[in-house]
């Protein structure tokens, strides 16, 4: 019955913009409550969460007002023949998909096509004609070696749009380039996709 629920949960969401937030392993994603309730704040838009397990060390998963799917749900979702696969479900069901943040392993694993994790798995079946929004966020050493700008330009190649990460100070004490961008411009970023301007 559960995955029945979860099933109706990701085809019911009437005439809303679907927003896919995917949140994978930097300290960064412990700003993953606030940027939900910020983008809840829209009445035209739904969310759901994707994450890793590396990210739920940084944040509680039910602090999340919204659905959280994790790799366990898509191997306990998936038993037989013909039973849905969540990483093509999720795909199907979002508008958009923003990766706040995208710490630097994971940002390897999409520019070289690994899918290894729910993830990752739902980036490779993306579909390229919708917005995929991403938010580096390392620390600056790993920012600033040079592998880093290659695969940034890797996924700028697939089409994916870039929020850049800002210089500050690091929890790790580091100062520089590497800080996920602010909530306020990643919803801001989101938000252009589904309101128009006022005219």
């Amino acid at each position: 019955m559960q995955k029945l629920s979860e099933l109706d949960s990701l085809q019911t969401s009437g005439s809303k913009f679907r927003v896919l937030l995917g949140l994978t392993g930097s300290v960064a994603a412990l700003k993953a409550p606030l940027l939900v309730r910020q983008l809840l704040e829209f009445p035209e838009v739904d969310v759901r969460v994707v994450t890793t397990d590396h990210a739920t060390h940084f944040y509680d998963i039910s602090e999340v007002p919204v659905r959280a799917y994790t790799d366990k749900d898509e191997w306990e979702m998936w038993t037989k023949r013909c039973d849905p696969v969540l990483h093509i479900e999720l795909r199907r069901w979002a508008d958009l998909f923003v990766i706040a943040p995208l710490d630097a392993n994971t940002l390897g694993k999409i520019a070289s096509g690994i899918c290894d994790n729910l993830l990752t798995c739902v980036v490779r079946a993306w579909d390229t004609n919708r917005p995929l929004l991403f938010c580096p966020a390392m620390n600056t050493a790993m920012w600033n070696h040079p592998i880093t700008a290659q695969q940034v330009a890797s996924l700028k190649s697939f089409g994916y749009i870039e929020i850049p990460c800002i210089s500050k100070k690091l929890v790790c004490g580091d100062e520089g380039k590497g800080g996920m961008a602010e909530v306020s411009t990643i919803v801001d970023t989101v938000k252009q996709y589904f309101q128009k301007p006022a005219v």
